[in-house]
């Protein structure tokens, strides 16, 4: 069961989206009566939200509604090159953390091995990791690769750095294209503690498969992002290419 101020986080948080920009929210002991909690419990709720920009606290007049912008944005780059989360991120500036919660061996199952042209079951490195953006949860990546083309994979520290980069420099990887398809699913327990979210929260899916020149599949990946502090942007170019 989530932690009884997440619930009380999400039902603020669409609550204040529907508030005008600098309209106070009621005081702590009515918010506390409204929603049967005790006043640590809702001030840890309204500090996510805090952090998050939603809502201002200022000495003397109460906490207030504010309109953050998007500030994490989930990008990648597959027009001009293929440049993973951590390369474009970081050159916008912004502080990308990783923290790998799964690198292992595993038989692949079967829509994994459908995108990668395996036999279900051929062993592949899968990996998982959860990225964040200047210190904010943003996304759950999952990336899969064939262990018979990079072995190495499974021991390497995916905890800084690209994925796509490593594949380049250290098995000469020919990424040369990739197919997207954006999606939408909810957060099950796990996926909600680390994205900070309600179990059940609508999150974007990201699957991408990146492709050598000559049409064959290398990795495929799948991130599961919180669309209230993420957007997937898409640069397409037309052209003969």
């Amino acid at each position: 069961m989530a932690p009884k101020y997440l619930a009380v986080r999400e039902h603020l948080r669409r609550r204040v989206a529907a508030m005008p920009e600098h309209a106070l929210l009621p005081p702590e002991p009515a918010l506390c009566a409204e929603y049967n909690v005790s006043r640590i419990t809702l001030r840890r709720a309204v500090d996510g939200l805090v952090a998050d920009g939603h809502l201002v606290r200022e000495q003397g007049r109460g906490t207030y509604v504010a309109r953050p912008a998007v500030r994490h944005e989930y990008r990648e780059s597959f027009v001009h090159r293929i440049a993973g989360f951590n390369s474009v991120m970081t050159e916008t500036g912004a502080q990308v953390g990783t923290t790998v919660i799964a690198q292992r061996i595993v038989p692949a199952p079967s829509p994994v091995a459908g995108e990668l042209a395996l036999a279900v079951g051929e062993p592949v490195v899968e990996l998982e990791r959860l990225r964040s953006v200047d210190g904010a949860p943003n996304h759950v990546a999952h990336s899969y690769l064939p262990s018979s083309l990079y072995p190495k994979a499974a021991d390497q520290d995916f905890s800084e750095g690209s994925l796509y980069e490593y594949l380049r420099r250290e098995y000469a990887a020919d990424l040369a294209h990739a197919r997207i398809v954006v999606d939408v699913g909810t957060a099950d327990h796990e996926e909600a503690d680390l994205l900070r979210v309600v179990a059940g929260s609508p999150l974007l899916v990201v699957r991408t498969t990146v492709h050598d020149s000559g049409g064959h599949p290398l990795v495929h990946s799948f991130s599961r992002l919180r669309p209230d502090v993420s957007q997937v942007e898409f640069e397409v170019s037309v052209g003969g290419r």
